[in-house]
C-alpha cells in the first residue's frame, strides 16, 4: 500500500491528538534511515564506526575523568596520513569516551568504566558552510544530546583550534 493511503486514515486521529496537546515534539530527530539525528547539524552515528582505524587515544582530566579514542574513516585516516588541511568533503571523526577508573585486575593501571559520549564530526563544506564545513553529534546511550548542547559545538572549535580545521585531534604516530 502506498505510504500516502496508510497515512490518510490516520489524519483525524493526529488533528485530536495535536487539539488536546497529547503530541510532544521530540528534542531531536531522525534521519531518512529511521536513526536517531543530532538537532541543529541532521548527524547520526555511523555505521561500522567501531571497525575504523584509530586517530588518537586521550586522557580527559577532571572534572570528566574520560579516556577517550578518536576513530576515523579511510578519508580522515588518508588526510591525517598525509597532513591534509583542511580535511577533505566526507571525513567523518567519532570520538568514544568512557569514564576513567582504576583497574580491579593490575596494580596501578587505569581502564575504561561506563561509557559517556560518542561524539561525531562530518566535513561537509556546502552543507555545514556556516560551521567551518563540520556538523556535529553528540549522543549519549545512542540519543542525540539536546540542542542547547549541540549550540556549543562549533564555538568551541572556532575559538581553540581554528587554524587545523577546527579539529582537536592530533595524528598518534
Amino acid at each position: 500500500m502506498h505510504p500516502d493511503r496508510r497515512l490518510r486514515g490516520h489524519g483525524a486521529l493526529l488533528r485530536a491528538c495535536a487539539a488536546s496537546g497529547l503530541l510532544v515534539a521530540t528534542a531531536w530527530a531522525v534521519d531518512e534511515s529511521g536513526k536517531p539525528a543530532a538537532p541543529i547539524y541532521g548527524v547520526t552515528i555511523p555505521d561500522g564506526y567501531r571497525d575504523w582505524r584509530l586517530i588518537a587515544p586521550a586522557l580527559e582530566d577532571a572534572p570528566l575523568n574520560e579516556l577517550r579514542a578518536v576513530v576515523g574513516n579511510d578519508r580522515a585516516v588518508a588526510a591525517y596520513r598525509d597532513g591534509t588541511l583542511p580535511f577533505p568533503d566526507g571525513t567523518v571523526l567519532v570520538k568514544l569516551a568512557w569514564k576513567r577508573m582504576p583497574s580491579t585486575e593490575f596494580e596501578s593501571a587505569t581502564v575504561p568504566g561506563r561509557a559517556t559520549t560518542v561524539q561525531v564530526m562530518v566535513k561537509d563544506a556546502k552543507r555545514y558552510a556556516a560551521t567551518g564545513g563540520w556538523g556535529f553529534g553528540r549522543f549519549i546511550d545512542g540519543k542525540p544530546v539536546d540542542e542547547a548542547q549541540h549550540q556549543t559545538c562549533f564555538a568551541c572549535h572556532e575559538a581553540r583550534v581554528r587554524d587545523h580545521d577546527f579539529v582537536f585531534t592530533r595524528y598518534a604516530r
